[in-house]
């Protein structure tokens, strides 16, 4: 999967902007071409909101690109819907409202609902423990519940970062429910005690469609179809649990590369948390159920729009597969999806009964920011007024070098210790051409910094400031705020550069039993590389005396009683203290 940016960026990013297989080569019908082309009629009028609405899609909106799908829904109707760009560049099939797109994560909203209906039911409780139904997942010493699985606060390792560090190669290696339920079962230990922490969770999802399948005795597509999809008159939506299906008017998934776009598509036949397969149309009859709830009545809507909390009584914005937010001041609801070329969003504003949901085949599409433009032309008048970004000639305070050069170092969140750090934990800053520039954790990117004051940045182009202590103090951390208030310390730590016999007594052969691997660290020059199957050999930054970090994840060297290296913690953005032991050279090695 392509790097993705840094969490602490991605955060006030979407604040910025508001929040947060065998390819199916199909020809689309000459009605829906002629479609597509009576749509764009009825838009030519320069100030219809139609005509505005795509203005936002134009650049997509050729023959020669992927696209999106569009419907825009407004007290239970559809007042505008429109396909962009082809779903097929191989047949030349553009996408239109009747375009199947794989949705992704936003399929977790209709596995909360199976499990509410079978709870409505009678067939189990919210709080029931998972392993009541789910038997082969471990025993914890402390149980985790149903509720806690819905709402990402169980403690689950993450499926996609397990299998991934266990060798599978995302997209190209079919991936199935055993698959999951394998990597799952494993795990010795959790990322947290159930109902102290929210972390998303792709694998408690996967759980809960294996509980409905467990109770009901269909399988997940099958419950869905005959209890959601088919009382809606949802006819072209479908949980797909095998990859070698043939459907009808299917967008395939692609990626930008070299100025052009590849094939980039799901490999899946493990439902739940994704490989819901849907229109903009049928969605549209999803959303009107939030109003008029013909599946499930009120209850149903009522639970699924209550947000989790924690043990502490802390309120979560995640309710049930939904993210419960505000945009410009209205409230939201909102789920988005992301699966290789497929990026996919519907946000609804419940209280002007309105919604949009923007479907799309191509990986460097932000269907989120697409639809809140969309939102913006419709709802524009009741919104609060959108915070600016500075213009790209905004030239802030000016400082000295001497003062710049004073905040050039490494830092690492001050909130987590040295072994739990995450990637974009650390943040690098450096000067360059009387200029202050960010890198959070191996991200390629940078982000210059711009004095507002002595001691006070922004992180352009976001809504992102660090405020450094005054700089005669020998305390050199800095807090970090989002637009929302959210705030983080973070300490300097010294620039580490290991040894030849620090490097040395860290190289060797390093098994972890929870998924079934061996790693191989060697010792190169003035750093570590680790060799582990099926991957790039993989240069690892060093940080602290026992911490790196590279393209895996973090590393946090363990040792024994007498102070030996003995193993590693290896800790992703889901998957957290995954444990592996030194061992002797009776295991081969991994090839370079």
């Amino acid at each position: 999967m392509a790097r993705r940016l840094p969490a602490v960026l991605l955060l006030s990013l979407l604040l910025m902007h508001g929040a947060f297989a065998v390819a199916q080569h199909l020809a689309i019908p000459a009605s829906a071409k002629a479609y597509a082309g009576s749509v764009q009629e009825k838009a030519s009028s320069v100030g219809l909101p139609s005509a505005k609405v795509d203005a936002i899609f134009q650049k997509m909106d050729t023959r020669v690109t992927p696209g999106c799908a569009l419907s825009v829904m407004r007290d239970g109707k559809i007042v505008y819907e429109r396909g962009y760009g082809m779903a097929n560049l191989d047949y030349d099939a553009p996408v239109t409202p009747t375009t199947v797109f794989h949705v992704a994560s936003m399929s977790k909203q209709f596995t909360a609902a199976s499990i509410i209906l079978l709870a409505q039911q009678g067939k189990l409780s919210l709080d029931d423990p998972v392993r009541k139904y789910i038997p082969e997942l471990p025993d914890y010493g402390v149980p985790i519940t149903i509720r806690q699985l819905m709402h990402h606060t169980g403690g689950l390792r993450d499926q996609w970062d397990l299998l991934g560090l266990a060798g599978w190669r995302y997209s190209l290696d079919l991936i199935t429910d055993d698959d999951v339920l394998w990597a799952v079962s494993r795990q010795k230990e959790l990322n947290f005690t159930p109902g102290t922490r929210f972390l998303y969770s792709n694998s408690g999802y996967t759980l809960l469609a294996q509980v409905v399948k467990r109770i009901s005795g269909q399988s997940f597509r099958e419950f869905t179809t005959t209890n959601i999809f088919r009382p809606l008159g949802m006819n072209s939506t479908h949980f797909r649990d095998d990859h070698a299906q043939i459907v009808k008017n299917f967008a395939e998934g692609y990626a930008p590369a070299d100025g052009k776009f590849r094939i980039s598509i799901t490999n899946f036949d493990t439902v739940g948390a994704t490989s819901l397969l849907t229109t903009v149309e049928d969605l549209a009859r999803w959303d009107q159920n939030f109003y008029d709830p013909r599946v499930g009545g009120p209850s149903l809507i009522k639970q699924m729009l209550e947000p989790g909390k924690l043990n502490n009584g802390e309120q979560l914005d995640y309710a049930a597969g939904l993210i419960i937010g505000t945009y410009r001041g209205l409230n939201t609801v909102e789920h988005a999806g992301s699966d290789a070329g497929y990026q996919t969003d519907r946000i609804r504003f419940p209280n002007q009964h309105f919604s949009v949901a923007c479907l799309c085949n191509s990986a460097a599409t932000n269907p989120g920011n697409l639809a809140r433009q969309v939102a913006e032309i419709y709802l524009g008048k009741e919104m609060k007024p959108a915070e600016e970004a500075p213009a790209d000639d905004w030239k802030g305070v000016q400082l000295t070098s001497e003062q710049l050069r004073s905040r050039v170092g490494k830092y690492l969140n001050a909130t987590v210790s040295d072994q739990n750090a995450a990637e974009d934990d650390l943040v690098t800053i450096s000067f360059k051409d009387n200029k202050l520039r960010a890198v959070f954790g191996l991200d390629d990117g940078t982000y210059e910094l711009k004095a507002l004051e002595g001691n006070h940045f922004r992180l352009m182009p976001l809504p992102v400031y660090l405020t450094f202590g005054p700089p005669s103090s020998p305390d050199r951390d800095f807090r970090l705020r989002h637009s929302n208030g959210k705030a983080e310390m973070y300490r300097s730590v010294m620039d580490y550069k290991p040894s030849e016999a620090d490097l040395s007594s860290r190289a060797g052969v390093y098994s972890s039993e929870e998924i079934d691997s061996v790693y191989e660290i060697k010792a190169e020059k003035d750093t570590l590389v680790l060799f582990r199957r099926r991957r790039e050999p993989d240069k690892l930054l060093p940080v602290t005396s026992d911490l790196y970090l590279g393209s895996v994840g973090r590393i946090f060297f363990t040792r024994d009683n007498r102070g030996q290296i003995s193993g590693f913690r290896l800790s992703t953005g889901r998957v957290q203290n995954l444990r592996f032991e030194k061992v002797q050279r009776d295991i081969p090695p991994v090839a370079p």
